[in-house]
């Protein structure tokens, strides 16, 4: 991506101001009275570019008028933008889009932890999935404030990382965060990386349900094919209906009417979508008609890291004794399952919780004795519809210490 390397947009347009430099960047102006466009790039199939700074009203009306281009890419957030913005704001992008632009818009802020790139997202997955929450947040305020509507998709731009088993959880986790945040505030999530790390890593976590899947990628592969193909980085059945972008060229300097700028070269095959409805249930150990235990859990308020007034905890027997959290769920489908404890050290290395999926049981291992006085997600699963027991803890645990059972959270995605 033009706005972690060197290159300048160049511009060369008669009586036009020249181009900015490649210096801090400048905050989107907000939109004001400028009504929010429709969903950016929607439902669109054609070449497109993107570029450090945006370009001047003078050279996207050259470029529309005399280019192959239709949609161009713009960096509306983050801390790792390089490029001042002089251009950008709201009167500009309902310009573009009035005149037939599709927009692609990304933030460009946290990186790999294992990469070279700064600032760097935490190695630890529980947090760099809140960071992910936080981008979301951020390219969410800062696409509204530009006028950018509901149901556009926002691209992370994560840059290339030599990936390895500790990084890629990280970098997965964040994408996690950065989906749900996303879809709970009406937007799509998408990413941009190289095909050879973040790509790779996230087309093979595709059906891997501890992760949230992301609404579109965009391949960095400069292989100079202008198709969405993802070559041996991502298998044609993965993200394969109309959810794809190709960056096929890099580093390029092209001139269209009399225009001249250094632009990376795009390939879009993208589809408008809608993001799922917000519905979530939260069960604790004393919502009524929410939880069921035997007579060998008993009732403590010790940790202040609770949720509630108390928990629930037994000793490990080699026996299952669950006690289940119950919830009514609206229909089938997938769902995230997160859970919330107080850890302690004399609490389970190895606390076994099952979730109760459409084929049967599946046991997810939790260490609580760090970790705890938040939500840690178990993962995404395939949920029935209606009441019934949905998430469970067991007393058959490998590990030593107490097993605890507190509070559970279902989201359906």
């Amino acid at each position: 991506m033009r706005a972690f390397v060197t290159a300048l947009t160049l511009l060369v347009v008669a009586a036009a101001a020249a181009a900015a430099p490649a210096t801090a960047a400048a905050p989107a102006a907000a939109a004001a009275t400028v009504a929010a466009v429709g969903p950016q790039p929607g439902t669109f199939t054609g070449k497109g570019f993107d570029t450090c700074t945006a370009p001047s009203q003078a050279a996207m009306d050259a470029w529309l008028t005399a280019s192959p281009y239709r949609a161009v890419g713009v960096y509306i957030s983050g801390a790792s933008r390089t490029c001042a913005q002089p251009n950008l704001t709201a009167t500009w992008v309902a310009d573009q889009t009035r005149k037939g632009w599709r927009l692609i818009p990304i933030e460009l802020g946290y990186q790999a932890p294992c990469g070279t790139r700064t600032p760097k997202m935490s190695a630890d997955p529980a947090t760099a999935r809140g960071q992910g929450r936080t981008a979301a947040d951020s390219a969410a305020a800062a696409a509204t404030a530009l006028g950018i509507g509901a149901g556009s998709t926002l691209y992370n731009d994560i840059e290339q990382y030599p990936s390895n088993a500790s990084c890629r959880a990280a970098v997965l986790s964040f994408l996690s965060g950065w989906v749900e945040r996303l879809h709970t505030r009406g937007y799509l999530a998408g990413m941009y990386s190289s095909g050879s790390s973040g790509i790779t890593d996230v087309c093979n976590a595709y059906d891997d349900t501890r992760y949230l899947r992301l609404d579109q990628i965009w391949i960095a592969w400069w292989n100079g094919v202008a198709d969405t193909d993802g070559g041996t980085y991502c298998a044609d059945d993965r993200y394969a209906d109309q959810q794809r972008l190709h960056q096929y060229a890099g580093d390029v300097t092209e001139t269209w009417g009399g225009v001249t700028m250094k632009i990376d070269r795009n390939y879009l095959d993208v589809r408008a979508g809608t993001p799922p409805a917000s519905w979530s249930v939260t069960v604790d150990n004393a919502t009524s008609g929410g939880f069921s235990a035997g007579a060998a859990w008993g009732a403590s308020a010790y940790s202040g890291q609770r949720h509630g007034a108390d928990y629930r905890f037994a000793t490990p027997v080699a026996a299952s004794d669950v006690a289940w959290f119950r919830a009514s769920l609206p229909a089938t489908g997938a769902y995230e399952v997160s859970v919330w404890y107080p850890a302690d050290p004399g609490y389970n290395d190895r606390t076994p919780y099952l979730v109760a999926t459409t084929t049967g049981n599946r046991s997810v291992a939790v260490d609580q004795r760090t970790g705890g006085g938040r939500w840690v997600s178990l993962g995404v699963f395939t949920l029935a519809a209606g009441a019934g027991d949905k998430v469970g803890v067991s007393r058959w645990s490998a590990g030593t210490g107490y097993v605890v059972a507190d509070a559970v959270r279902i989201t359906r995605l």
